[in-house]
């Protein structure tokens, strides 16, 4: 079967790799489509030569924009791929706008649609990403679940039993392939750190890097975590520039345990989770990582799409109030990971169920919506 599989931001390459992977090993012919919503380097170039993917077939190369122009930008410039590759189905992944902009543009032209991380839902409608994860559920035919609980939304919502796979979470394919890779690189003796000594920090979701008090009320419970802890800040170039915009640069410049960092390659990244003493992010995906590595993890947000890390992983939901991220932290600290067992089905063998899956449809044919 003729599939083309779409990346456009950095979550994307880690659930997409490995699919990709185990597509062609059972002899469909899979390749890659970048968006290029993610252009910088090191938030995807790196992705490509850590996680040993081929180079895409066509890198749209649309760049930044609102959501409403880069989501347009992709369609405008998929369209004349799917017209001249003209595939049998399409692979998006996830909740960024590459994946509702092209699962849109195919379905219009009669082209399957396979979401790989379906039915995940914050019930946060001023997400934009809950916004694109729905849309996108609703015009897939093939709904690939991580999970029982997204089974279950889809189903409250209407779709078809026989369009819901449950294949597991792609994401830890690519975590538990590369784990020995990450853990021969020099990330923790770059930055002069030892395992356990340490909390590493994520922050790019626009409804706490671009409201100034959030913003502000997040850099002062980690800097005052900083000093009991010292606490490393891989930061996403958005993120960066709101450090700067609003004047925040003293929360850090004034608390050197609070060390910002440039992005961090996969590997290294994936080296220092496994190595924190605890994680504290508003990153889906970390959610996800940090319990299948048992690490401790406090998501910085009120809500989460990823509920089975909290019932049965490492994760705490914290919010964004400055004395209860301390009070979490400390409280996480004493207690210590709750579970280094993942969830079932997050076994390192999703990316072959999803094989197996496009093996049958190509024989059974796709069901319909």
């Amino acid at each position: 079967m003729k599939i083309l599989c779409v990346v456009g931001a950095r979550p994307n390459f880690m659930k997409v790799a490995p699919v990709l992977e185990a597509l062609r090993r059972h002899g469909h012919k899979a390749s890659l489509v970048h968006t290029g919503q993610h252009y910088d380097a090191s938030m995807s170039q790196v992705f490509f030569e850590h996680l040993k993917m081929p180079r895409p077939k066509v890198n749209l190369g649309v760049g930044s924009g609102s959501h409403a122009v880069q989501t347009a930008r992709i369609m405008e410039k998929f369209e004349p791929v799917l017209l001249r590759e003209k595939p049998r189905a399409i692979l998006v992944a996830g909740d960024v706008n590459s994946t509702i902009a092209c699962a849109l543009v195919a379905v219009k032209l009669g082209i399957e649609v396979a979401h790989l991380e379906a039915g995940l839902r914050s019930n946060d409608w001023s997400m934009p990403e809950e916004i694109n994860r729905i849309l996108t559920d609703r015009i897939s035919s093939v709904l690939l679940t991580p999970s029982a609980d997204a089974d279950e939304n889809l189903r409250a919502e209407g779709a078809p039993d026989d369009c819901i796979h449950r294949v597991g979470n792609a994401m830890i394919d690519s975590l538990f392939q590369h784990l020995e890779k990450a853990r021969a690189t020099s990330a923790l003796t770059d930055l002069g750190v030892e395992p356990g000594s340490y909390a590493l920090l994520t922050l790019h979701r626009p409804s706490n890097v671009d409201n100034q008090e959030v913003f502000s009320g997040l850099l002062e419970a980690v800097a005052t975590l900083s000093r009991e802890l010292p606490v490393l800040f891989p930061a996403h170039p958005r993120t960066v520039q709101k450090i700067e915009a609003f004047g925040l640069s003293s929360h850090i410049e004034n608390h050197p345990s609070l060390r910002l960092l440039k992005p961090q390659g996969y590997l290294e990244f994936l080296a220092l989770q496994e190595s924190a003493r605890l994680v504290l992010t508003d990153s889906g995906g970390i959610q996800e990582e940090t319990t299948a590595l048992g690490v401790p993890c406090l998501t910085l947000r009120e809500n989460t799409e990823r509920p089975i890390t909290v019932t049965e992983g490492t994760n705490v939901l914290v919010g964004t109030d400055c004395a209860r991220i301390i009070e979490e932290a400390r409280a996480s600290l004493a207690r210590g990971a709750r579970s280094a067992k993942p969830p079932s089905l997050w076994d390192g063998q999703t990316s072959e169920r999803v094989a197996l899956l496009f093996d049958r449809l190509e024989v059974e044919g796709f069901s319909s919506r």
